[in-house]
C-alpha cells in the first residue's frame, strides 16, 4: 500500500482534551491530530505531559474533558483492554516479557492457537515466523526470551502490538538503550511499518535522532500545547526553544573558559576486570571531561565499575592525584576521592523511600554527628539545603521524597551527595539518560562547575552527539579494548563510530561463517 494512500487523513483528532490529578492539571485543553500512514514525534520535557496523554488514548487515564475520534469514530476507552482491541498498543522502555518463555509464546500469550483443547505449536510457529519477518527479526521462533539482546526485545514487543493487527504503534524512548546499529534497524523497521499504514507515535529525548524518522514534531509543556511542526521545517534549537520556553545558548555547551590542568588526577594502568582477558589504561587530569564511548556490552560500563571496587578487577593498578590506591570495594573507592554515579540512579544512586536532606548528607555521615554518634538534624538541613539551592534541585523542601522529584532532580540529588562527600572523581554512566532537554542542559553546565572546581569527570553515555558536545576528549571501547583516545580539535562522529566497531569487524572479518568481501 502506498503510504501517500494516506496523506491528509487523521487516525487521531483530540479535541481540548484536559486531565487534572489533585488539583493540578497534566493535560490542559490539548487539541491534536495524528494523521494515517505518519510518524508523529511527541517530545517536551518530564512532566510536559506527553506520558499523560499516552495513558489517555490507551485507556489508563479518563480524562475529564474533551474529546478523541479515533478512526473517524467517537473513541472512549475505558481501559487498555478497550485500546488494545481498537488497534492501539504501546511498546514501552521497559518491556513486559517472559524470560523462560519462548519468543512465540511471548507474542502470543493472551491468545495462543488451540486446537482440540490444546495449543497448536505448529500454528503459534508459522503465524510467529510472519511476524518476525515483518519486523526483520531473524531467530527460531522458539527462542527463549532470556537469551535475546535488548534490540531483540524490543522488535519482539512490536512484533506481538503487531499481533493484534495494530493500527497505531506508540513508541516510548525506544532507542534509549540500543547501540547506532540496532536504531538503524529499528528505523528500518518503522519506515516498513509506516508503508504499510501503519501510524507511529513516537517518544524521544534525543533530539537529533526525531528529524531522520518523523514527520511531524508535536511539543508539550507544562500540559499545554505549543504548537506542531513539520520536521523538515524545524530545527533542533527551535524545537528547544518551544520546550523549555528560551534560547539556550548551545546545545551542548562547550565551555572553552574551563582549563585541563597538566597534572593527572586519576591514572589507570593496566587494569583488567573479571571476564575480560584485555587490560586498558588511560588517565584524567584536573578539570578535564572525559568522554567514554563504545557498544552495549564493549567494557566501557564493566571498566568504571572495576575502578570504583563495584565490580572485582583481576589486575592494574588505580592512583588518585599521583597516589597509588588499594580500592577492593566502592568504600575504597570513596574514601579515595572517586564517586561513580550509575546508569540506574533509581535502583543503584538513591534510597527512593528517603527523604532529600537524607539522601545527600548519606555519603559521610561523620560530618553531621555530634560526638561521633548523634545525628545533628539541624546541620543535615542546613547542609542539604545548601546544596540544593547551589545545584538549583525543584524541591519544596529537601524533607521531600526522593521518589516524588523528576529524573533531572533525582540526577542532581545523586551529584549533591558526592558533592557533600568532597569527591575529586566523578563518573557519570549514562548521565542524562531518561531527563528531558531543559534537565540536561542544567546537567551539562554542573558538570563544567565541577570541571572548573579541578574535578575530574568522566561520561560513558551511548548518546555520542552528547559526548562531541561537551568533552575534551574521548575514549573509545570496542570489546573490551580501548580502540581510540581522541582530541577535541580530531573529534569526527564517523571516526568514532568506526573505532567502537573495530573489534567486532575484526572478529567478523576473521570468522569462517562469512566471506571477508562482505566487510570491505
Amino acid at each position: 500500500m502506498n503510504e501517500n494512500t494516506y496523506e491528509n487523513k487523521n487516525i487521531v483528532s483530540i479535541k481540548n482534551l484536559t486531565k487534572r490529578f489533585a488539583g493540578v492539571i497534566a493535560l490542559n485543553k490539548i487539541d491534536l491530530d495524528i494523521k494515517e500512514g505518519e510518524v508523529h514525534v511527541l517530545v517536551g520535557e518530564n512532566g510536559a505531559g506527553k506520558s499523560s496523554l499516552i495513558k489517555v488514548l490507551c485507556g489508563i487515564y479518563i480524562p475529564e474533558s474533551g474529546e478523541i475520534f479515533y478512526n473517524r469514530k467517537k473513541y472512549k476507552p475505558k481501559n487498555a483492554r478497550d485500546a488494545i482491541k481498537a488497534g492501539i498498543r504501546v511498546v514501552y522502555q521497559e518491556f513486559n516479557l517472559l524470560p523462560f518463555l519462548s519468543v512465540a509464546e511471548n507474542i502470543y500469550f493472551e491468545k495462543l492457537p488451540q486446537k482440540g483443547g490444546v495449543v497448536d505449536f505448529k500454528k503459534l510457529y508459522k503465524d510467529t515466523e510472519k511476524l518476525l519477518d515483518k519486523v526483520g527479526l531473524k531467530i527460531s521462533p522458539k527462542t527463549k526470551v532470556e537469551y535475546l539482546g535488548v534490540a531483540q526485545m524490543q522488535q519482539i514487543e512490536i512484533a506481538k502490538a503487531l499481533s493484534y493487527e495494530s493500527k497505531l504503534l506508540i513508541l516510548d524512548e525506544p532507542t534509549a538503550t540500543i547501540t547506532p546499529n540496532e536504531i538503524e534497524n529499528l528505523f528500518k523497521i518503522i519506515k516498513t511499518l509506516k508503508k504499510k499504514g501503519v501510524t507511529i507515535i513516537y517518544i524521544s529525548h534525543r533530539l537529533q535522532e526525531i528529524f531522520e524518522i518523523g514527520d511531524r514534531i508535536t511539543v508539550l509543556r507544562n500540559g499545554v500545547k505549543v504548537g506542531t511542526k513539520k520536521a523538515s521545517e524545524v530545527d533542533v534549537p527551535e524545537i528547544v526553544k518551544m520546550m523549555v520556553g528560551k534560547t539556550m545558548k548551545g546545545w551542548h555547551p562547550f565551555d572553552e573558559s574551563v582549563k585541563v590542568s597538566d597534572k593527572d588526577i586519576l591514572t589507570v594502568e593496566n587494569l583488567k576486570y573479571i571476564g575480560n582477558k584485555n587490560d586498558v589504561s588511560f588517565s584524567v587530569k584536573q578539570g578535564e571531561i572525559l568522554g567514554v564511548s563504545g557498544l552495549v556490552g564493549s567494557g566501557r560500563t564493566e571498566t568504571m565499575r572495576a575502578i570504583f571496587g563495584a565490580d572485582k578487577k583481576s589486575a592494574g593498578l588505580v592512583y588518585v592525584n599521583g597516589k597509588l590506591v588499594n580500592i577492593n570495594n566502592p568504600r575504597n573507592a570513596v574514601d579515595n576521592g572517586i564517586c561513580l554515579l550509575t546508569e540506574d540512579r533509581k535502583s543503584h544512586g538513591l534510597i527512593q523511600d528517603m527523604t532529600c536532606d537524607i539522601n545527600i548528607t548519606i555519603t559521610d555521615l561523620a560530618q553531621i554527628t555530634k560526638y561521633g554518634i548523634i545525628l545533628d538534624k539541624k546541620k543535615e538541613q542546613k547542609v542539604a539545603e545548601a546544596l540544593v539551592k547551589d545545584l538549583n534541585i525543584i524541591t519544596p523542601t529537601v524533607k521531600q521524597y526522593v521518589r516524588n522529584l523528576s529524573g533531572g532532580n533525582q540526577q542532581k540529588v545523586v551529584i549533591a551527595k558526592w558533592l557533600f562527600k568532597n569527591s575529586s572523581v566523578f563518573i557519570f554512566d549514562e548521565p542524562t539518560r531518561g531527563i528531558d532537554v531543559g534537565a540536561k542542559y542544567e546537567i551539562y553546565l554542573l558538570l563544567w562547575k565541577l570541571a572548573a572546581q579541578g574535578k575530574g569527570i568522566i561520561i560513558v553515555s551511548s548518546d555520542l552527539p552528547e559526548l562531541l558536545g561537551i568533552c575534551h576528549r574521548i575514549l573509545v571501547f570496542s570489546k573490551g579494548k580501548i580502540t581510540g583516545n581522541i582530541n577535541r580539535e580530531d573529534f569526527k562522529q564517523e571516526e568514532i563510530l568506526s573505532l567502537a566497531y573495530k573489534e567486532h569487524l575484526h572478529d567478523k572479518f576473521h570468522s569462517n561463517d562469512i566471506e571477508k568481501e562482505e566487510i570491505v
